[in-house]
């Protein structure tokens, strides 16, 4: 039980490993099987530590048994159980619709998606921000192959802005936590969020560059404007289960901007209490009405649904602004849902490219689908879903968002914002809808059927949504309780600081 929390690193790293050497490294079926049963393994022991963790109990790792502040620690608490949780269902679901084919488009996708997986799982569970940025780069590193996974010009050239800005944001963020271990003398979140109320005024001038430094990286991470134009290309060039899992990609960076600015930087960091918040505002509204326009302009159902994703992060830094438990857990709740309908859109949108031919997913008038119940029924359901309409997951998630809004002029910047977003994408999932199975040219000459495999991968993201409907009372419960927890965190970091902290 003690050794549960490091299992999420170890499970895909160790399985990452084996998948390279022979003799399964040359037999394409067996690395299916191992992926497989790995992220099994792996969504059973995220599940046990979410129930471990919903008693408010926050489990410790601490590497080689040095006493934090010092040595490696790993924290799983609500909130990282929750995102443990979501990144092991998205890895299977998208590793199931690879196993239909797409793996075999180029060399050492199943070890790559492993340590993807790996990098993202440490993200999640570390407690100190040296070792963020070291599964930062991890989970980056595996970024850039499996984006040119299978070659093509299209992918070369996406992933070429995609590693340049990316290898700026590292060199930033290096740069941040020199400023802040320098003033404050140590990098673990707990010991941190004790001694950034004690800096005097030059030291407090000193970290806040620190601070707002780690804001933008986050904010590269997470697609805010105007760091947003990278994705709508990145994303649309990868392939189906690759663009699936970068769903999550920008959660990582929304889960840091949380995590680090509501312990560290939060109510009891003294001068630099919520340093972020006045800088989110803005971002959150602009970010919003890039997307927007974004949505409308869209000219393939790939490219709207990426920018569908930088709405969604929108309509999270909407929830982070707001900065209260409420807010929080909303945003939680919101998270979850725009993650998995993202992703299994993704799916979606490359079974509808293969059945229309030459035209692909572009809104063009192409030959007709010969498979259209099944994928229009998957269709239908997304686009109300990520529309936000009821009664699926995307209308609770913005209710529970607008209701965290308090009256006034926050309420008055926070209801239009998402209201004309959402109206934005019921438009143009109408457009694409209608486009895509209404304008058809002529019957198909040949088909390239789905298989049940990619059909079972798509529904099992997609009927996410209507499940978060169903148990929406105790999901919503939890994120509450997930974010009480982390916005108290900042009062009493002691718990994380055994024999460590002053």
């Amino acid at each position: 039980m003690e050794h549960l929390a490091i299992l999420p690193i170890l499970i895909p790293m160790l399985g990452g490993v084996l998948m390279l050497l022979p003799p399964i490294s040359g037999d394409l079926a067996r690395q299916r099987s191992l992926s497989l049963a790995a992220l099994g393994a792996l969504m059973l022991v995220s599940l046990w530590l979410v129930l471990h963790a919903n008693g408010g109990t926050i489990q410790l790792y601490v590497l080689g048994d040095w006493t934090p502040p010092f040595g490696i620690v790993l924290v799983a608490d609500r909130l990282s159980t929750l995102m443990l949780l979501l990144s092991s269902a998205l890895g299977f679901a998208c590793m199931l619709y690879a196993c239909a084919g797409d793996d075999r488009q180029g060399a050492y996708f199943h070890p790559l998606f492993m340590f993807q997986l790996m990098g993202i799982n440490g993200a999640f569970l570390t407690g100190d921000i040296f070792n963020l940025f070291v599964f930062f780069e991890v989970l980056l590193i595996a970024s850039y192959a499996l984006l040119i996974h299978g070659g093509g010009k299209q992918k070369t050239r996406a992933s070429v802005h995609y590693v340049v800005l990316n290898l700026v944001g590292s060199s930033i963020f290096l740069f941040a936590l020199g400023i802040l271990y320098g003033t404050l003398g140590t990098l673990n979140i707990a010991d941190m969020a004790q001694k950034v109320a004690h800096l005097d005024a030059a030291e407090q001038a000193i970290a806040s560059a620190g601070a707002l430094m780690l804001l933008v990286v986050f904010g590269l991470k997470s697609a805010i404007l105007p760091l947003q134009f990278w994705l709508p290309r990145t994303y649309a060039s990868a392939s189906a289960p690759v663009a699936a899992l970068f769903a999550i990609l920008t959660k990582v960076g929304i889960y840091s901007i949380l995590r680090v600015f509501t312990v560290i930087f939060g109510d009891e960091a003294g001068g630099l209490a919520h340093i972020a918040t006045p800088w989110l505002w803005p971002l959150a509204i602009l970010t919003l009405t890039a997307a927007t326009i974004g949505v409308l302009a869209a000219s393939s159902l790939r490219e709207l649904i990426a920018q569908l994703v930088v709405l969604s992060v929108g309509t999270l830094l909407v929830g982070l602004a707001m900065n209260r438990i409420e807010s929080t857990g909303a945003l939680l709740y919101y998270l979850v849902h725009s993650t998995l309908v993202c992703a299994g859109l993704f799916l979606l949108a490359d079974m509808i490219g293969r059945q229309r031919g030459k035209a692909e997913d572009r809104f063009v008038a192409a030959r007709r689908m010969c498979q259209p119940l099944g994928i229009g029924i998957a269709f239908f359901i997304g686009a109300l879903t990520i529309v936000g309409l009821p009664p699926f997951s995307g209308f609770v998630g913005k209710a529970l968002l607008l209701k965290a809004a308090d009256i006034g002029t926050e309420a008055a910047w926070v209801y239009p914002s998402i209201l004309i977003g959402g109206l934005a994408a019921l438009i143009a999932m109408s457009r694409a809808g209608t486009t895509l199975f209404w304008h058809t040219s002529r019957e198909p000459d040949s088909c390239e059927r789905v298989s049940r495999l990619q059909l079972v991968a798509v529904f099992l993201l997609l009927g996410m949504s209507p499940l978060l409907v169903i148990f929406g009372g105790p999901v919503s419960d939890f994120t509450l309780d997930t974010a009480t927890q982390l916005h108290e965190m900042s009062r009493s970091v002691d718990a994380l600081l055994p024999g460590g902290g002053s």
